[in-house]
């Protein structure tokens, strides 16, 4: 989960800040510390701090170093605390060369174990440093610096990026971690993805798996992990407009993206028919349809599962992420992954794309991140179009790929306008909501809530993966126990939780399972739960009650919001920062 961020070319006058401004855009990848190291005529400067990368900007702030070599790194710790010593770059014995990693070295304390008995000295407690050494270690062997890295690189264990550097040169390999290369007129440059390079370049080369690049001043040359054997590479067009993402008159992000969902789903309604009919046809010609996300995005899958139920009449099977390489050997080659990720990183995701790669089986993506890894292994991709998200939360790329779902489904039966009238109707009836001031209900329930220990959310139906979402959000955010629960379970061990004043939340929509969810809020009513009703309608066993419009099929595209704007505001009520959860970042992208 990463960041990593390098440069080679000419001499820039202010390297430093050109490095602090590759990293904001990749910060979102982890923010425990950050560090860079600048290399200029034999003599290196490293500079590190723990926390977010605004308090290394505050150390480099009046300082412009110049040079032409250098590389950056955010972390989100994985093997040993959140010190200043763990920070990365990381060096050798000697301190000449330099490594930046993201992923895990699974075999690292055996490969640490035999470098200590050759001498090496370790200061600190990180996976990543053994690399370091190794390659001083194979330096010693009188090969060259891509060949010490080429060799070190495939006696690792694990999913890993690792980009290392000395004077004149970076040198770079991935096998499961997203890494890109990117040429440029008066340098090159390294990167954990493509966004960070879309205001300095175009010209992007796509590390294939495994593969690893030599990075100079005049280019960037591929190494084959097999032989060594070098090859100048090839770059690939990828123009990507950068959308700048500021907060505008917003205090945080998150509440910015959080109101920007009602044009995220005009963009989603607008999509090419072409693309989404053709979504449909592979769905409708696979032997066996499967859905697999994590996290935010596996809800959306889970609520996919009852609108192809629903509307289309057709079985799917839902998986998430981590857990469905267990279920491959269901896949054949004529079955159908359909996988969503926003960044299109997500590794236990791409684990799944390739359980079923293994099978030949067909890949359709959903995904927000043009060329990110997941489009690149698909069969088809389609693009969320919810434009950047900064908030660690996901918001608008959840109600976009439950939009893109809805679509898929009446595409299916015929009737693709229907969809997207009604994803046009959730977009300005939600829109009308946050005018009307939706917000001021849910701060005043913020202040009731914010000392709770548990907060419990039941849905049945569609809008139990509601359920699970809204639960989410408010764990993740504000820190607050939140469970969410199909309505009918409650009363198979759940109910034993409920006492006097714990806040339950029911999810009621106007459907089939609206009276047997306000069954359920009454089953915790009577045993003394505090009932907060998130419905078209107030109804009796409501204690607290926040309004959301009716729109038929789409209602978890509406029901959610209540839910995200909730677990904003008892964040803001505890101090946290509600863009920066702890121990959380954007992008998973370990195992």
């Amino acid at each position: 989960m990463c960041g990593v961020f390098g440069y080679v070319g000419e001499e820039r006058s202010d390297l430093s800040g050109f490095l602090l401004a590759g990293l904001s855009k990749l910060e979102y990848r982890g923010y425990d510390s950050a560090g860079i190291a600048i290399v200029k005529n034999g003599r290196t400067q490293i500079f590190k701090e723990t926390g977010e990368l605004k308090n290394l900007a505050r150390v480099l702030s009046g300082k412009k170093i110049a040079s032409g070599l250098g590389i950056g790194h955010t972390r989100w710790a994985t093997h040993g605390g959140v010190t200043k010593k763990n920070a990365h770059p990381h060096t050798d014995c000697s301190g000449k060369i330099l490594v930046v990693h993201n992923g895990i070295i699974e075999n690292y304390e055996r490969l640490k174990e035999q470098l200590l008995k050759h001498g090496h000295k370790f200061v600190s407690d990180t996976d990543t440093e053994v690399f370091a050494h190794l390659v001083e270690d194979k330096l010693s062997n009188k090969v060259s610096f891509h060949e010490a890295v080429r060799l070190s690189f495939n006696k690792l264990e694990g999913l890993n990026a690792i980009v290392a550097l000395t004077e004149g040169q970076i040198v770079a390999f991935r096998k499961g971690s997203p890494l890109v290369a990117g040429n440029g007129k008066n340098g090159n440059f390294i990167s954990s993805d493509i966004p960070a390079l879309a205001s300095i370049t175009d010209k992007i080369v796509l590390l294939d798996e495994g593969e690893g690049v030599v990075i100079v001043k005049e280019g960037v040359l591929r190494i084959n992990p097999k032989t060594g054997k070098l090859k100048k590479a090839k770059s690939t067009t990828i123009k990507m407009k950068e959308i700048k993402a500021d907060k505008g008159s917003f205090a945080h992000f998150l509440i910015k993206e959080i109101h920007e969902q009602p044009e995220v789903l005009m963009r989603v309604a607008n999509n090419q028919k072409k693309e989404i009919s053709k979504a449909a046809t592979y769905i409708r010609n696979a032997w066996g349809t499967y859905f697999t996300a994590c996290g935010t995005a596996a809800h959306a899958g889970l609520a996919a599962t009852y609108m192809f139920s629903e509307i289309a009449g057709r079985h799917v099977n839902f998986a998430v992420g981590s857990e469905f390489p267990y279920f491959e050997d269901f896949l054949v080659p004529r079955s159908l992954l359909i996988v969503a990720s926003q960044s299109g990183e997500t590794m236990d995701t791409l684990e799944a794309v390739r359980a079923a790669k293994r099978h030949k089986s067909k890949i359709l993506a959903l995904v927000n991140v043009p060329s990110s890894s997941l489009e690149r292994l698909a069969d088809f991709s389609i693009h969320l179009k919810a434009g950047p998200e900064r908030a660690v939360l996901s918001t608008k790329a959840y109600v976009a790929k439950l939009a893109l779902f809805l679509l898929f489904t009446y595409t299916l039966v015929g009737k693709y306008k229907k969809g997207v009238e009604l994803i046009k109707t959730a977009s300005k009836k939600m829109a009308r909501m946050f005018k009307e001031g939706i917000e001021g209900d849910i701060k005043k329930l913020a202040k009731k809530l914010v000392d709770s220990r548990h907060i419990y959310i039941i849905g049945r139906g569609i809008n139990y993966a509601t359920a699970l979402e809204g639960a989410l959000k408010i764990k993740e955010a504000s820190y607050i126990h939140a469970e969410g629960f199909a309505g009918g379970e409650l009363k198979h061990g759940v109910i034993a939780l409920i006492e006097k004043g714990t806040p339950c939340i029911a999810v009621v929509a106007n459907d089939r399972a609206r009276e047997s969810v306000l069954s359920n809020a009454m089953e915790l009513k009577s045993r003394g739960a505090y009932i907060i009703g998130i419905s078209p309608k107030n109804e009796s066993v409501f204690d607290f009650w926040i309004k959301v419009p009716e729109v038929g099929a789409a209602s978890p595209i509406v029901t959610v919001v209540p839910m995200q704007l909730l677990a904003y505001h008892l964040t803001l009520l505890k101090g946290y920062n509600p863009d920066k959860p702890r121990n959380l970042a954007k992008s998973v992208t370990v195992k």
